[in-house]
């Protein structure tokens, strides 16, 4: 009917008001689980030595709002798409060209297209998936605990290596342990599917994440350029003649 106003439409026709807990998680950004142990005893922590000192007290609230920060968990908006390969890491890209993946991995001895996404003690370490599909097999490592982002921690370091049958091969995601890093967590499974951009892991305190990528994928980014995780298009499969975009639902 002409002349009909939005209120006169009906009331589906108007936002829904926001509440207390949209507008607070909206504010807030989520934390990870597996950073609640950490942050307790940082708080705990800096009760003891305030204390005996309130500079002390100053001190272990900001390493408290440090540690928070560290295990953030945003949400990202992914580009679903098979052609795309996603960052698999919040970071700086520290390297991007042929190495040949982890032996344990029985990817062959031939060269793949390797993209690293080094993060820092300041970067947010939740790991996603760079591309869909089924895990064929995890495989983990242990090793040293070098600067990630030397070249040769990708070979030296501890890591833990998932192996995924994509729509476009296998490729490899390699989670490598830093000069600070202590603990790779992954809690995907051999067998089980990914989505794009799905998280399926975390490092703590400092890392790199290793993409193994077959020939026949162009990269999309250069060294040192930041890469956010779920969000950044490091690599593209196919040419300007290639098929339509194949979507995921």
């Amino acid at each position: 009917m002409a002349g009909v106003s939005a209120r006169e439409a009906g009331p589906e026709t108007e936002p829904a008001p926001m509440n207390l807990v949209d507008t607070v998680r909206n504010a807030f950004v989520p934390i990870h689980r597996a950073g609640y142990p950490f942050i307790a005893g940082f708080a705990a922590a800096t009760l003891v030595l305030g204390y005996f000192s309130s500079t002390l007290f100053w001190i272990g609230l900001i390493l408290t709002a440090w540690c928070a920060y560290f295990f953030r968990d945003p949400e990202r908006v992914t580009p679903v798409d098979d052609r795309l390969v996603i960052s698999p890491a919040d970071g700086v890209v520290s390297s991007v060209g042929p190495a040949v993946p982890p032996r344990e991995l029985g990817m062959g001895a031939g060269e793949m297209i390797r993209i690293s996404v080094f993060m820092n003690v300041f970067s947010c370490h939740i790991n996603r998936a760079p591309v869909r599909g089924r895990i064929d097999r995890i495989e983990h490592r242990p090793g040293s605990f070098l600067n990630a982002e030397l070249d040769k921690a990708s070979v030296e370091n501890e890591r833990n290596g998932l192996v995924v049958d994509s729509p476009n091969g296998p490729i490899a995601v390699v989670q490598v342990a830093g000069l600070v890093a202590r603990r790779i967590l992954c809690w995907a499974e051999a067998g089980g599917t990914l989505a794009i951009g799905e998280r399926f892991g975390l490092i703590r305190f400092g890392s790199r994440v290793d993409v193994y990528l077959p020939a026949s994928a162009m990269p999309r980014v250069a060294v040192g350029q930041t890469a956010v995780g779920g969000e950044t298009v490091i690599a593209e499969f196919g040419g300007p003649n290639a098929a339509p975009l194949v979507r995921v639902s």
